[in-house]
């Protein structure tokens, strides 16, 4: 007969339970209890706050275990520092979400300064809406059309060399001939609008959404000129305004936008750090699908005038790492079309 000691008895014991998959932690035991960060790369009152803190509202009901999202403003870079934050600070368990540039994959790709983190190994989660940015004048500036835009010189108050407020206008200059000057260190879209309203500049560009929440006045009572919307295709509330990709002049400038404007369908989209085990990545996925089909999430959306236009985080995952099949003659282009970059 095989004799086992107390101790082995127990060694045993514990290796059994060890071993057991009944003992792996479920989703819903780890983040019962906890708090998750809703990192925000940039400062309070732009459009990618108000979203980021809609989505910090109304997700953590939707999440296995009903942790509590608390929006935490990083702000710096045009976001990189958040982005380089949850690449290589942030735990890579799910306890971090974040909102960063929808440039990031492009940047990654052309090596712009600042970037330190690989976008497509973040755990894309999903995106509320598309982006679309565009520039306005104030009325009372010469420039009132595109076409000004290309003949004389316009003062644009601009955040970081990061930011879609900067690029897209450089990339605007360098591939169209427009003479936007950006005048860059605001502290955020909301502090450079006042800047056009004080008469420091003549202009902005940044989101529509920006514009139309933080001042829902201007463009119907014509304070301000809408010259060109950077996205694919017009907006639904901007049915008059062209694209730029729609006043490229010829077949490269018009490849070369269209490259830059993939980034509109990035949009306002959320993600978690690398290496978060697969089973939070996919519930913290599902939660945000039944957020954004959430009535209550809904009403409040149109209560803050946000529009909504979602798609799922494994749909975004696709579009990030799509940024990688450029070929590299085109990137080369695309690369150009950043080079100037005013610093």
């Amino acid at each position: 007969m095989h004799v086992v000691s107390r101790g082995g008895v127990a060694a045993l014991a514990i290796a059994a339970f060890i071993g057991t998959p009944a003992a792996a932690q479920t989703v819903e035991e780890f983040y019962k209890g906890k708090t998750i960060d809703m990192v925000i790369g940039y400062p309070p009152a732009g459009s990618n706050d108000v979203y980021a803190r809609l989505v910090s509202r109304h997700i953590g009901k939707h999440i296995p275990g009903n942790p509590n999202v608390v929006p935490k403003n990083m702000p710096g870079a045009g976001s990189f520092l958040a982005l380089g934050h949850m690449a290589n600070i942030a735990p890579k368990d799910g306890t971090a979400i974040a909102i960063g540039a929808p440039t990031s994959a492009l940047d990654e790709k052309l090596g712009t300064p600042g970037v330190r983190f690989k976008t497509a190994e973040f755990n894309w989660i999903g995106r509320v809406d598309s982006l679309v940015n565009m520039v306005f004048l104030w009325h009372t500036s010469p420039v009132k059309t595109f076409a000004d835009a290309q003949k004389m010189e316009s003062k644009l108050s601009g955040t970081g060399v990061g930011s879609t407020v900067s690029v897209y206008p450089t990339v605007t200059n360098n591939v169209l001939g427009t003479k936007f000057k950006i005048i860059l260190g605001y502290k955020g879209s909301a502090d450079a609008q006042l800047a056009v309203e004080r008469g420091e500049v003549e202009g902005h560009s940044t989101s529509w959404t920006a514009v139309k929440v933080g001042h829902p006045d201007w463009y119907p009572s014509k304070k301000i000129n809408i010259i060109v919307q950077y996205a694919l295709k017009r907006h639904p509330e901007l049915p008059e305004v062209p694209t730029v990709v729609e006043l490229a002049r010829n077949d490269e400038e018009r490849a070369v936008l269209s490259a830059v404007m993939n980034a509109t369908e990035v949009g306002t989209a959320f993600f978690t750090a690398p290496g978060v085990p697969a089973d939070r990545v996919t519930a913290l996925r599902r939660a945000f699908d039944a957020t954004v089909k959430d009535p209550e999430f809904i009403a409040d959306a149109k209560k803050t005038r946000l529009t909504l236009g979602p798609i799922t985080g494994e749909e975004l995952q696709k579009l990030v790492v799509g940024v990688s099949n450029l070929s590299p003659a085109l990137l080369e282009k695309v690369k150009a079309s950043y080079g100037k970059q005013q610093k």
